[in-house]
C-alpha cells in the first residue's frame, strides 16, 4: 500500500523552516529492486533507508529525502522572488511514500503514511517465523548467513550478518541474530541489498519537504493511530478520488486564478496534479504483502 508525497502543496511555501531536535542515527541503505506489474517482468530500482536510533528505525524511500537541498534552493528562489514555480516538474518523484517505524524494544511496528492532508498510522505486532539454515554467504564485505520465513503471502529467504548485531531490515522485517543484508521472495517480486551505511549526525525524523508542508497548514506532521480497516478504508476513499479534500474550495473563482508570478491557473495547476496522483496510482499493481482472502472480497 502506498500513496503519493504530494508536491502540489508547494505554491503556497513562501515560508522558512521549522526548528526539530536532532540527534545522531545510523543510516542503512537498500538498494529496492522490484516488479511493478504482476504480469510483466520489467524491474525498478529504488534507493531506500533504514534509519536507526536509540528508540527507534523508520524505513523509507529515499527519493525525496535526497532531493531535500534542490527541494530547500527552489523555495528560497520562491521566496526570494516572490513568484511561484511548479517543483513537481524538476524533481523526481518516490515509487513508495509509507513509512515504517518499529518502536524498540518489543518492535512494534507503525504503517504510516499520508492520506490528503493528514498524517495517519495503523499498529501491528509482527512475530516472523525464522528458519535459520546453515547456509553462509559473502554479500559483498558482509559475512552472511541464510534463513526463511513466510510473510504477506510469499516465501522469503534472508541473509543477514552477525557482524552487524542488530535485530533489524528492510520494510517490517527484523528477528534475525544481525542485520538482514539481503532479503528476497521466491518470485523475485521484492529484493532488497544493502549497498552501504553512514552515520547521519544532524538526523532529523522529519524532512524539509515535511517541515514546509507543516508549516504552510496544508500537511500535519501529527500521527494519527487508526485501526488497518479505518487504514485502509481512508486509503481506498482517497485513491478514488486525490483531490477529494480540496473539492469544496474549487470555486470556479479560485480555479481561474493565476498562481503567484505565474501564469498558470489553480485549475491548470490541480488538473496536472489529479493526473500526476492517478498516475502514480497505477504504477504499482503488485504490493509487497499479496491480500488476503478476505480483503480480495471487499
Amino acid at each position: 500500500m502506498k500513496s503519493l508525497k504530494k508536491l502540489f502543496i508547494l505554491p503556497i511555501l513562501m515560508f522558512g523552516t521549522m526548528a526539530f531536535a536532532q540527534e545522531t542515527a545510523n543510516r542503512f541503505f537498500y538498494e529496492l529492486s522490484f516488479k511493478p506489474k504482476k504480469d510483466s517482468a520489467k524491474i525498478d530500482k529504488v534507493m531506500t533507508t533504514l534509519d536507526i536510533v536509540k528508540d527507534k528505525s523508520i524505513y523509507q524511500d529515499f527519493t525525496i529525502i535526497a532531493q531535500d537541498s534542490i527541494i530547500k534552493l527552489g523555495v528560497e528562489e520562491m521566496q526570494k522572488n516572490k513568484a511561484w514555480k511548479d517543483l513537481s516538474k524538476s524533481i523526481r518523484m518516490p515509487k513508495f511514500s509509507f513509512k515504517i517505524y518499529k518502536l524498540y524494544p518489543d518492535m512494534k511496528e507503525q504503517y504510516v503514511d499520508r492520506i490528503g492532508r493528514n498524517l495517519f498510522a495503523y499498529e501491528e505486532t509482527i512475530k516472523f517465523d525464522w528458519k535459520i539454515l546453515p547456509d553462509k554467504e559473502k554479500i559483498g564485505t558482509y559475512n552472511t548467513q541464510k534463513a526463511t520465513t513466510e510473510f504477506g503471502g510469499r516465501k522469503w529467504t534472508a541473509w543477514f550478518s552477525a557482524d552487524i548485531p542488530l535485530q533489524d531490515g528492510p520494510y517490517k522485517f527484523y528477528g534475525l541474530p544481525g542485520l538482514i543484508v539481503k532479503i528476497e521472495d521466491d518470485g523475485k517480486n521484492y529484493s532488497w541489498l544493502l549497498s552501504g551505511n553512514k552515520t547521519v549526525k544532524d538526523w532529523k525524523e522529519i524532512s524539509y519537504v515535511e517541515e514546509i508542508q507543516a508549516q504552510s497548514g496544508m500537511g500535519s506532521n501529527e500521527k494519527k493511530v487508526i485501526t488497518k480497516e479505518k487504514f485502509d478504508k481512508a486509503y481506498a476513499a482517497f485513491k478514488a478520488d486525490p483531490l477529494a479534500e480540496a473539492r469544496p474550495y474549487m470555486t470556479p473563482e479560485i480555479m481561474n486564478r493565476k498562481m503567484p508570478g505565474s501564469e498558470t491557473t489553480f485549475g491548470e495547476f490541480l488538473k496536472n496534479q489529479e493526473k500526476i496522483a492517478k498516475d502514480f496510482f497505477n504504477a504499482n499493481d503488485n504490493p509487497i504483502e499479496l491480500p488476503t482472502a478476505t480483503e480480495k472480497k471487499k
